[in-house]
């Protein structure tokens, strides 16, 4: 596993980051807990060195689910959480409404106050058993909440040694110059994948000149690129995808036919084509790592594995141009 240092800090983290949002079962149609716990222990025995989560991910569910798998081997793993979505504090803008794990109403705010930021970090170190969190980040701005108030607030974090790094998640190019003058930013997660690659516009090219580290979300756009999520597949009720526009039964059609072309390249390396779409995206200029999903540790365990090989350049250039050609209904 290749591991890179995370902008111009002294953190390395691995290329495959776990992303614990699945595992909290929230938006995701459920998760068991032994399945969740067997995903991570399999990522860290592959070479996984760090995992993302958030206070919202199931609603504190996805952080203590981490503390119960990390256990002792919290002196191996870096650990990223994120800020700013509350679904336990009447403050601040309505963002949306949802269900909790057990089905009942709940209104997710965003809010980026400082002594709310302090809070959570508090909330965040005690879910996840620890006493540093070695990337906190915000989850979304907070527009009732001055981007350099927040940053403040990180910056005392950091100083209280409560937090070895601060982080921005789907902030503007604009945002997170704001930021980086308050604080040290070390890292920006934005979405990113084969199909949505805004972040090559702005995003990218503005983290490389000022040494900030790029985490990208959604690489394998949650499950599109992975050749399994079929055109007739129902999703549940409670599955964001049933109603997001890029899982539209169009869209998957075209994704699919897009996957057919390339699977010959995958099948020269005896891959995935989700190994190659994960695989694809860790060796784009200026990402960092990529965060992925998994439910399970044979997931785990093959998304691991997608930084095991490496395309040739007429590879990436074939993958290239057939990208150039999908079009997608907005």
């Amino acid at each position: 596993m290749e591991h890179r240092r995370l902008g111009s800090t002294d953190i390395d983290v691995s290329v495959i980051t776990f992303g614990a949002w699945a595992i909290g079962g929230w938006m995701w149609g459920g998760q068991e807990e032994k399945d969740a716990i067997a995903a991570i222990h399999a990522a860290l025995d592959h070479g996984v060195t760090s995992i993302d989560t958030a206070a919202v991910y199931g609603f504190g569910d996805s952080e203590r689910l981490v503390r119960k798998a990390v256990g002792k081997r919290r002196h191996e793993v870096r650990i990223f959480t994120k800020f700013g979505l509350r679904w336990d504090r009447d403050e601040g803008e309505v963002r949306f409404e949802t269900f909790d794990n057990d089905g009942r109403p709940v209104k997710v705010r965003r809010n980026a106050r400082p002594d709310s930021v302090i809070e959570e970090c508090d909330n965040s170190l005690r879910r996840l058993g620890t006493d540093y969190i070695d990337l906190f980040q915000i989850h979304w701005p907070d527009p009732q909440t001055p981007v350099e108030e927040t940053m403040a607030a990180l910056d005392r974090l950091l100083q209280a040694g409560k937090i070895l790094a601060a982080g921005v998640s789907n902030y503007s190019v604009e945002d997170l110059d704001r930021a980086r003058r308050t604080c040290p930013i070390a890292s920006s997660q934005p979405p990113y994948s084969m199909v949505l690659r805004g972040a090559e516009k702005d995003m990218l090219p503005y983290c490389r000149e000022h040494t900030i580290g790029v985490v990208v979300y959604s690489p394998l756009q949650r499950g599109l690129l992975t050749g399994k999520v079929t055109a007739d597949r129902e999703f549940p009720e409670d599955d964001h995808r049933r109603t997001n526009p890029l899982f539209s039964v169009e869209n998957r059609r075209r994704v699919n036919a897009f996957l057919d072309e390339i699977r010959p390249v995958a099948e020269a390396h005896d891959v995935t084509l989700a190994q190659l779409a994960i695989n694809w995206t860790i060796h784009r200029p200026g990402i960092t790592a990529a965060l992925v999903g998994s439910r399970n540790a044979r997931q785990a365990a093959e998304n691991a594995q997608a930084a095991s090989f490496k395309l040739r350049p007429d590879e990436t250039a074939f993958i290239n141009e057939r990208l150039e050609r999908l079009e997608l209904l907005p």
